[in-house]
């Protein structure tokens, strides 16, 4: 396990919103350099960072067409070489984001597999043996190619899926996972990997973790077999540098796969979701809705037993939002967030902040962009101040990658710098914390003190450290040990006391005692 992740603090830079220093409407690698200051001050000492490699961008980076470059219109391969060791230089690591499921439909990888000559490219990707020979049961594409068959997608047309092999297969087109094709194109991703981790990137956020190996059984031994194989790469080569995955099943992803962390991602109706998201069936239930009437359980009991199956072998993590998620401030204010960020970032694993939470940015409704549909409004540039354009880019406005939120009250960095009582100050405050107290850090004891269906406050333990929260517009109480009478406020969103054996929050409170 690397160490640096105990005490590690992510935060995701959607790179063509984040901050544009050449005028061209696009965020780019120098506007990231430019910003690691503001990074490091607000408390994150890693990065991750969303597709950079050369694409077409019909799914926004998603779909790489050369693993190797990046794309133009962010910079230069040397000026993303730059970015890790100005990172470097500032105590920050970087992940970059790994696409190993599949392709664009540009990349010369395919464009050899299409063609009608056998090559060694030909199984590199999932082909049936004519082009009227269906790959049932997957999406496909045919008709497009000089090669005589149908090939199979991992999601968008533009998305060919890499072949990993079958862990069990059923026509004669499938091929087996230790087929020396499919060994090869394991291969070719350890070979993408060394090469960034060579040139200074401390490791992989995996996208689709879980696509790789095809009719894989329900406990993906598959696909794990295959990152269980890179783990070893890495802990022989590169043993500081750290895999997080997309996947939401860390006994799968952590236990047999060898992740080191594992996103608890989003999912209608999960329990990550009856945090911050239970609006999706009409009425809002979230946790964190101060008049939601949500239920703590709804949570405890999903994450807890995946937890506990975890946490000596790496870290469940919890995120603000990403990139494919309406930003928490679509149905929180910032009353809300407040509390709903100090349990985040008190929790156990590693967390992940999303650019522009930290000051509340909001969902916009806006017309699809590079594949975004309905994930288009989270990705928005930075608000950085109240001048043109937000002062993300000195183009017109038309110009822009997608447009800025114009609307009164729209958050920035800069209005929220000069407010002691911000939500930015407050997510500054909850992270200083986070890094001063052990015990509140990645590997740190957790202990469910309180928690009732129904009911609130919500009480738990990280190591010697008791704390509560109350999302509510009412007072309450809860039972705590003996030990914890002599207890002593560290922090505070609002106010709450330990009287006798008793903790009390007011509305709308959150507290740390020690």
């Amino acid at each position: 396990m690397p160490k640096w992740l105990k005490d590690a603090v992510f935060y995701e830079i959607y790179p063509q919103s984040f901050y544009d220093t050449n005028g061209d409407g696009i965020g780019d690698f120098n506007g990231i350099i430019e910003k690691l200051d503001y990074i490091k001050g607000l408390g994150c000492n890693a990065l991750w960072i969303n597709p950079c490699f050369d694409s077409p961008f019909h799914d926004a980076g998603y779909d790489v067409r050369d693993y190797k470059k990046v794309a133009p219109r962010y910079g230069t391969n040397s000026d993303l070489y730059r970015l890790f060791g100005e990172a470097h230089r500032r105590g920050i690591h970087v992940l970059l984001d790994l696409v190993p499921g599949h392709t664009s439909e540009e990349h010369p990888w395919f464009l050899e597999s299409q063609k009608a000559e056998k090559n060694e490219y030909s199984n590199r990707y999932i082909w049936t043996n004519a082009a009227f020979q269906p790959a049932k049961g997957f999406l496909y594409i045919g008709g497009e190619t000089e090669r005589d068959g149908v090939y199979v997608l991992n999601f968008f047309k533009s998305q060919p899926a890499l072949n990993y092999g079958f862990l069990n297969p059923e026509e004669d087109w499938q091929l087996p996972v230790d087929h020396p094709d499919c060994v090869a194109t394991r291969e070719a991703m350890k070979d993408v990997m060394r090469f960034w981790l060579d040139h200074g990137c401390d490791g992989f956020r995996v996208d689709m973790a879980d696509s790789l190996v095809k009719n894989d059984d329900e406990k993906k031994s598959g696909t794990s077999a295959i990152w269980r194989n890179v783990r070893e790469m890495l802990d022989a080569e590169y043993p500081e540098a750290a895999m997080v995955s997309e996947w939401n099943g860390p006994e799968m992803a952590i236990n047999q796969g060898g992740f080191h962390m594992d996103f608890y991602l989003n999912w209608s109706g999960n329990g990550y979701s009856s945090l911050l998201r239970d609006y999706e069936m009409g009425e809002d239930h979230s946790f964190f809705k101060k008049d939601g009437s949500g239920d703590i359980l709804r949570f405890l009991d999903e994450y807890l037993p995946r937890y506990k199956a975890t946490r000596e072998n790496g870290y469940y993590c919890l995120i603000s939002c990403n990139h494919d998620t309406k930003r928490p401030k679509y149905n929180l204010d910032d009353s809300e967030l407040k509390i709903a960020y100090a349990f985040l970032f008190t929790m156990p694993g590693v967390p992940f902040l999303y650019y522009g939470d930290e000051i509340g940015m909001r969902y916009l409704e806006l017309k699809t962009k590079e594949g975004g549909y309905g994930r288009t409004g989270s990705r928005t540039p930075m608000q950085w101040t109240s001048e043109k354009n937000a002062g993300f880019s000195t183009c017109p406005a038309d110009a822009l990658y997608l447009p800025v939120d114009t609307a009164e009250g729209a958050p920035s960095v800069a209005a929220q710098e000069a407010d002691r009582n911000s939500l930015l100050s407050t997510v500054k405050d909850l992270l200083r914390l986070r890094h001063e107290e052990e015990d509140l850090q990645a590997d740190g004891d957790f202990e469910v003190v309180y928690a009732e269906r129904g009911k609130l406050p919500f009480v738990y333990r990280r190591g010697s450290l008791l704390l509560a929260l109350n999302p509510s517009t009412e007072r309450v109480s809860a039972p705590v040990a003996e030990a914890d009478a002599g207890k002593n406020v560290l922090y505070a969103i609002g106010n709450g006391e330990v009287k006798g054996q008793e903790i009390t929050l007011a509305p709308q409170s959150f507290v740390v005692l020690k």
